[in-house]
């Protein structure tokens, strides 16, 4: 598995992340295609094996379960200097005014909470999961550079938001003299490419490394059009992502492509995410060992730009999601 730096630190990760929140226990919130710590175990082991050190989960993933289960089977199986750990900040953990969101209480006792969850003493890549229009950004700001000092993180990120609110965090950070964030998770893939528009752009500038989530469309984009799945079915968030008809046209192209190189749908689908010098790694979620195979063949994959054209050329203009 190639390595690469995050953004432009000096952290290496693997050209992959594998996503957690496919992992997390049914009974503590999880999904109903959520995979146990048991049945988790055997996908972690073979995403290290084949190199994979890169690992992203988030608070609210299966009510805080998908974290102990992260820290659980990366600690039981590799030293913990060998795997970079991310995790998220924002969502509603518990009921009340001051349950979610980004004010100094709730990420201090959020990253506390994470810490405990994941048994252990700092978490590489701490990010926030959406912008808070309820607390002023400065505050979150000084809250997360508090947490960089003080040893408990390494790294900030950040996640689905306008490029401008990215640019005044970027730019008060700058200010104030706190750390910034060195990553933007956003929503990209071959029919979610509104970001190309100004993040994107943005992230090249600042120097900032992408993470992209969903780069399978939910698993759109390696199946028929009017395919579905148990997740497909289960998914209410997708359903809100994904409701253009001319989609179609791009899968069918994904299809062809990977018909004619011999491989599936989603190393197609893959290759051409990690083919975007703005990429760092592409956050992809397993519940099979197929789809772990798949992802880390992805990586070797090199798409012709004429078969980058060829997909990329049925795209039409899509309503932002996902940022809430």
């Amino acid at each position: 598995m190639d390595q690469t730096r995050l953004g432009t630190t000096g952290l290496q990760v693997s050209r992959i992340c594998l996503g957690m929140m496919s992992f997390g226990e049914p009974t503590r919130g999880g999904h109903g295609w959520s995979l146990a710590e048991d049945d988790a175990r055997p996908i972690v082991r073979a995403a290290l094996d084949a190199g994979i050190t890169f690992f992203d989960t988030a608070n609210v993933y299966s009510a805080g379960s998908s974290e102990e289960i992260t820290g659980k089977l990366l600690l039981e199986a590799v030293d913990r200097d060998d795997v970079v750990i991310a995790t998220k900040v924002h969502g509603r953990m518990r009921p009340g005014p001051n349950g979610a969101g980004l004010s100094r209480r709730a990420v201090l006792a959020e990253a506390e909470a994470s810490l405990r969850r994941l048994g252990t003493d700092h978490i590489d890549l701490y990010q926030i999961h959406r912008w808070d229009p309820e607390t002023p950004v400065e505050e979150t700001l000084e809250a997360l550079d508090s947490l960089v000092r003080s040893g408990k993180v390494r790294y900030l990120g950040a996640s689905s938001m306008w490029a401008w609110q990215f640019s005044k965090a970027l730019h008060l950070a700058g200010e104030h003299g706190w750390h910034r964030f060195v990553t933007m998770q956003d929503h990209y893939n071959l029919i979610a490419r509104e970001e190309e528009r100004e993040m994107h752009p943005l992230c090249l500038d600042a120097g900032v490394g992408v993470l992209p989530w969903s780069p399978l469309a939910r698993g759109r984009l390696t199946r028929d059009a009017d395919a579905s799945t148990t997740r497909s079915q289960d998914d209410a968030f997708a359903q809100k992502l994904y409701t253009d008809d001319s989609d179609a046209e791009i899968v069918a192209r994904v299809a062809a492509v990977a018909s004619e190189r011999g491989v599936s749908r989603a190393q197609v689908a893959l290759a051409w995410v990690l083919s975007k010098p703005v990429v760092t790694a592409p956050i992809v979620g397993v519940t099979k060992a197929a789809h772990l195979a798949d992802a880390v063949a992805a990586v070797d994959l090199e798409l012709t730009e004429e078969e980058v054209a060829r997909l990329e050329e049925p795209y039409r203009p899509h309503e932002v999601s996902g940022f809430s």
